[in-house]
């Protein structure tokens, strides 16, 4: 296995590291955790493992090949960059060095300085390696995290930018309960489908976690109550793209489906949302209870709902595994727990 390290996003303490180590019990990667930092998560596992992370991340933003960790000292990190080290990478080739900060550590190196530093002493080192900025074919990348200094080859970038292209005011049909579709994505991994696996979306309303699973290859199913809702969320469907298995006008508490390999949804809270007079907690308990026959064992269930109502309580009396919980602040009177349930 490689060493390798991941720069996560820093917008929640919890779901950046729990989504990527998702998507690699999703593709049947073995993995050992080396060591979580801030923003920073360290890992032995198949180097090849970080292309589904990049096709698949939302909270992922570059996957190194780690070559050294060490204290946060520029004579320590010099001392480290060895000949031996650098020469099969950078012989006659170009390269260029990235330094990443995480929030205010280390305030006494300077950032730019350091990738001067480190990129003047890789020239002297391999005398047949050149500097190239724009377009180099090895690029170096080191993270100030936590006292530490994480440095290593860069294999690849996950951009944001899709994210933000679909945000839910820029789609077709715009509705204020909508997900984010950086969460979304987020919650269908947290799932853990396969590509062609059939994702089912019970509440699917905009279509935000129909959209993310389609674009990750899944095969998706969605329900909705309201049909205003569900022509809507087509609407956003279609726009993307996406190919869609089938939708349903359905109540979530009597599911027409037979057989699904994984959930991921919101159901309807707060005050933008109708839940057609019934409270949220009764809806998920019946919900639970009407879907477990229908999931494989061990198959996964990601919801969100209010802090308040406790789901994962619910779930487990239902005859499903608790087996993490996330917190998300959306405002001052609503929090969202993101729970991940397994059929047992």
């Amino acid at each position: 296995m490689a060493e390798l390290f991941f720069l996560i996003s820093g917008e929640h303490p919890t779901l950046p590291v729990s989504e990527a180590t998702a998507i690699l019990k999703a593709e049947n990667y073995d993995y050992k955790i080396v060591e979580k930092l801030t923003q920073v998560l360290r890992l032995e596992a198949d180097i090849n493992c970080i292309e589904p992370i990049k096709e698949r991340s939302a909270m992922t933003r570059k996957c190194c090949q780690e070559m050294f960790v060490c204290k946060a000292d520029e004579n320590e990190i010099l001392s480290n960059l060895t000949s031996e080290l650098l020469e099969p990478l950078v012989a006659d080739k170009s390269f260029a060095v990235r330094i990443r900060r995480v929030k205010t550590v280390s305030q006494e190196i300077d950032r730019v300085d350091l990738e001067g530093i480190i990129g003047e002493y890789i020239l002297k080192s391999v005398e047949t390696s050149k500097v190239n900025l724009s377009n180099p074919q090895r690029t170096f990348f080191g993270v100030l995290t936590d006292e530490q200094f994480v440095f290593g080859l860069k294999i690849a970038d996950v951009s944001a930018k899709p994210f933000s292209e679909r945000r839910p005011r820029k789609k077709p049909f715009f509705h204020p309960t909508a997900m984010p579709p950086k969460l979304a994505r987020v919650m269908v991994n947290l799932a853990q489908p396969k590509k062609g696996d059939l994702l089912l979306d019970p509440f699917c309303g905009t279509g935000s976690m129909l959209i993310e699973a389609g674009l990750m290859g899944c095969t998706v199913v969605g329900l909705e109550a309201k049909p205003h809702m569900l022509r809507g969320g087509l609407k956003n469907i279609r726009h993307f793209n996406v190919d869609l298995q089938g939708v349903a006008v359905a109540d979530a508490r009597y599911p027409p489906v037979t057989k699904v390999d994984c959930i991921a949804t919101d159901p309807p809270y707060g005050r933008s949302a109708s839940t057609l007079g019934a409270k949220t907690r009764f809806i998920v308990e019946d919900f639970l209870e009407a879907i477990r026959d229908k999931l494989p064992k061990s198959g996964k269930i990601c919801l969100a709902s209010p802090k308040k109502i406790h789901i994962g309580e619910t779930a487990e009396k239902a005859g499903f595994k608790h087996l993490e919980s996330h917190f998300v602040y959306v405002h001052r009177s609503l929090t969202r727990e993101i729970v991940v349930f397994e059929k047992i």
